[in-house]
């Protein structure tokens, strides 16, 4: 229990402050904010022996953290096309 509430404030902590900007949008191109999932695995992997430089990691971090935001746009545009079809 203690873990995971180290990891939820890690993660609030880590959340941008995006209410000082009102023209913001909400569906940028911005990656997703960092997960429970996501801290859990870049901490894991960095307590493993180092197999590639922590550069890659963040990098790979940021690429998957992308491609979900990309991925959950699809999802909402997806979902707002087939309920105005109907």
């Amino acid at each position: 229990m203690l873990a995971l509430a180290l990891l939820a404030a890690v993660a609030v902590s880590t959340k941008p402050d995006r209410s000082t900007d009102p023209c913001r949008p909400v569906r940028s191109s911005d990656p997703i904010d960092l997960t429970i999932p996501e801290i859990r695995h870049l901490i894991g992997t960095l307590f493993r022996a180092p197999t590639k430089p922590p550069h890659r990691l963040l990098t790979w971090s940021i690429w998957r953290r992308h491609h979900q935001a990309q991925v959950r746009r699809a999802h909402y545009r997806r979902r707002l096309t087939s309920h105005s079809d109907t």
